[in-house]
């Protein structure tokens, strides 16, 4: 089947899931007040990393006893600074039904080798039992599985009387979908993700259980500096005032303040799910039409608005081996780039060959709609050998 090369390219191709694209109207000029050749801990620049904290709980509701930390890693550096410092008290389930929560399971396994650790797992594509976990232990999960797509649909079937902690890997979520913050008590997100904010810096949300938590107990393994919560015997407070661990990026302080100011502009919160899930819709629109594709995610409800995962269903391309199946998705890709048509859209690389594109709230819907006659043309162009 031949299909006509589009005419229109997206304004913006850029799909990544991280670093996502930057906020619509963004240059370098936005960094001209970064604080820049001083100490981050000076009073300047300690008041621009407590602007990023406090128009952060703004922004997303965060309750006022909800303590919030700029941390370093990224989200990674944000949940293990968690499992490290808080697990060991309780036993412990842990949900994976993708890679990111499959490295969770790793430090909660192999790593801090927990006793009677539970995995409560899925392939990808589905969501695991949510109805198996046992809240009299602690949970960890990602709310939003950025490598499968696939997302739990609420906080529901987390329960109010839990004795356990919620630790949540919230990182394509928060910004784009609505946490339940009663039902959270650690809560982790990174800048480069639904924002498109800087890598390297991560975030971290604890609940007054939490705190309790650290108050109560101490890990009997040693915890590594970047991870350290408390000292003393005590909370370190002033990392919550901006007071970081180690040294931060003021380029990417200045980045992350000038996003979180264009999302207030914009209509704060709801502006930016709205966004993310208008894009969305314009992709659900294109595959409900088209023969060759489908959501990775096998159930409606579960199926993420930001990093949006999709298989290739045609015949012809579930007929070949896993190898050449990849080989066709990565010359689909190159093949896009090249006309600059879609940049980064591959499906990551421990998920099933496919496609992934990034629907987060600073991607502008239009390019969306312009990137689908792309994808069209490109797998037609593939399947026919013509992309060489």
């Amino acid at each position: 089947m031949t299909v006509a090369k589009p005419e229109i390219r997206p304004a913006r191709p850029y799909f990544s899931s991280g670093p996502c694209v930057k906020r619509p109207g963004w240059t370098l000029d936005v960094l001209q007040d970064a604080f820049l050749g001083r100490s981050h801990r000076a009073k300047e620049g300690l008041a621009k990393l407590k602007e990023v904290i406090d128009r952060s709980r703004q922004l997303l509701g965060v309750p006022a006893d909800y303590r919030i930390a700029i941390v370093p890693g990224s989200d990674t550096g944000a949940v293990e600074m968690a499992l490290w410092t808080l697990l060991g008290e309780r036993e412990v389930d842990c949900l994976a039904w993708e890679a990111f929560g499959a490295n969770w399971v790793t430090d909660v396994g192999p790593v801090l080798k927990l006793a009677n650790a539970r995995l409560v797992v899925a392939p990808y594509g589905s969501l695991p039992d949510l109805s198996a976990v046992d809240w009299t232990r602690d949970v960890v999960f990602t709310w939003n599985g950025t490598s499968g797509g696939v997302r739990v649909p609420d906080g529901d079937w987390i329960a109010d009387d839990r004795a356990g902690l919620s630790i949540c890997d919230a990182t394509s979520a928060a910004f784009a979908m609505d946490l339940p913050w009663h039902k959270l008590d650690v809560t982790t997100w990174s800048w480069q993700k639904v924002m498109g904010g800087e890598a390297a810096h991560g975030m971290i949300v604890l609940s007054p259980r939490a705190v309790e938590r650290l108050y109560r107990h101490t890990p009997p393994w040693p915890v590594p500096k970047l991870f350290r919560l408390m000292n003393k015997g005590r909370l370190t407070e002033d990392l919550f005032e901006g007071n970081t661990i180690n040294t931060p990026s003021m380029i990417c302080v200045e980045d992350q303040i000038d996003v979180l100011r264009w999302a207030e502009s914009i209509g704060g919160l709801p502006a930016l799910i709205a966004r993310s899930k208008a894009s969305f819709a314009a992709l659900e629109s294109w595959v409900a039409r088209t023969g060759w594709v489908d959501f990775l995610a096998d159930r409606a409800d579960t199926r993420s608005h930001t990093s949006v995962c999709l298989r290739i269903t045609d015949p012809w391309f579930e007929s070949q081996s896993l190898e050449a199946r990849w080989a066709i998705v990565q010359r689909l890709c190159a093949l896009l780039e090249r006309e600059n048509a879609a940049f980064d859209i591959s499906a990551y690389r421990d998920a099933p060959p496919g496609l992934r594109i990034w629907c987060g709230a600073t991607v502008n819907t239009e390019d969306v709609v312009a990137l689908t006659p792309w994808l069209d043309w490109g797998y037609a162009t593939v399947k026919a050998g013509a992309d060489a």
